[in-house]
């Protein structure tokens, strides 16, 4: 029986997964963390060496408060800067004080002391620098999101890390990298618990505006909840008593995080790259929650829109392990559908959620 059920399932995927393939972008099409039409021309000038065009933008986005934009920009041009860093240097040189080379370059530094063996005494180095960056900070959350990246993998206590925390949510209410810094903190991977990071983030997505990306916070808070902790424990802190893990989450707690999700991308156009993180992320959920049939559809709207996180964790290759996984959702879908039957279905209606 189990040959035939086997069988029957390879004839139904051979039927239905190229019909369910027709919303989605080829795979020749995807790209993986693809630029927005402002950074791309800032990108491609520092190739070349010039930085005129990276700090006029930065400086454009500090001008007009546009702290998600300037916030996305600093860690892609910090990324760049990892490898190419020239124009980078060439920038401080000729601007020594300038604030938006200064936050481009603490970035860095951060980011390359996270993969230090000695992560946190790296960071603690570093503490000079990051109190420039938010010193100076004036309006700007970016530098504080910086400062509570940096107080997580540095072993800040929590006292500390609630000053810096107040001193964000003082500049912007709701930007979505400062709580997504904070969730960090305060998953069960770090100093805290699912419990913890789950009240938190349903508490920021229901205050935040409708169209504001703190709503998807939750989504966040199931993926922390459906990684395992390391068996070493959680990295870099101390493991709680009790159970961790995947198993010690709250399913339904999961699905009204992913029904969250989906509510936000609705609100955005198909292709959209401004929620693609969060599109590619609430699709990581779906998947891991069996919900089939609006993973799928979650794919269909990321279009050519892959992005690093979450497909790079644990090392893998992001873009293949995105395509992988767009292929094993169309294949688990089709070999559920009757052999005559239409592919597809009703969205949510793909069998009990979970595993």
């Amino acid at each position: 029986m189990s040959f035939l059920r086997a069988l029957v399932g390879a004839v139904r995927s051979a039927r239905h997964a190229p019909r369910l393939a027709a919303g989605l972008t080829p795979d020749d099409d995807v790209l993986l963390d693809a630029p927005d039409r402002r950074l791309a021309p800032a990108l491609v000038a520092a190739a070349l060496g010039d930085p005129e065009p990276a700090a006029k933008l930065l400086a454009t986005t500090r001008d007009a408060a546009e702290w998600e934009d300037r916030d996305r920009y600093v860690r892609r041009l910090a990324t760049f800067a990892y490898s190419r860093g020239e124009w980078l240097d060439r920038w401080q040189e000729a601007a020594p004080r300038d604030p938006d080379a200064l936050l481009v370059a603490t970035q860095l530094a951060v980011g390359r002391a996270w993969e230090s063996p000695a992560r946190a005494e790296r960071l603690r180095e570093l503490d000079p620098l990051l109190r420039t960056v938010t010193e100076d900070a004036g309006r700007d959350p970016v530098p504080w999101r910086l400062a509570l990246d940096h107080a997580r993998g540095a072993h800040a206590g929590h006292a500390v890390f609630e000053r810096l925390w107040e001193q964000a949510l003082l500049r912007s209410p709701h930007h979505y990298g400062c709580h997504v810094a904070a969730l960090k903190y305060l998953s069960a991977q770090w100093y805290g618990s699912h419990r913890a990071a789950f009240d938190f983030a349903e508490q920021a997505a229901d205050d935040a505006a409708p169209d504001s990306l703190v709503r998807a916070l939750p989504v966040r808070a199931a993926y922390e909840g459906l990684r395992p902790l390391p068996c070493s424990g959680r990295e870099g802190a101390v493991p709680a008593a009790g159970p961790a893990g995947p198993a010690a989450v709250d399913g339904e707690r999961i699905d009204r995080a992913a029904d969250r999700g989906l509510a936000l991308s609705a609100a955005f156009a198909a292709g959209d790259p401004w929620p693609a993180e969060v599109r590619n992320l609430l699709a990581y959920v779906l998947v891991e929650r069996g919900r089939w049939e609006e993973a799928l559809a979650e794919f269909g709207r990321t279009g050519p829109h892959a992005t690093s996180f979450p497909w790079a964790v644990g090392g893998h290759d992001p873009l293949r392990r995105f395509l992988a996984t767009r292929d094993r959702v169309r294949a688990e879908l089709a070999r559920r559908t009757p052999l005559w039957g239409r592919a597809g279905g009703i969205p949510g209606r793909s069998g009990p959620r979970g595993h």
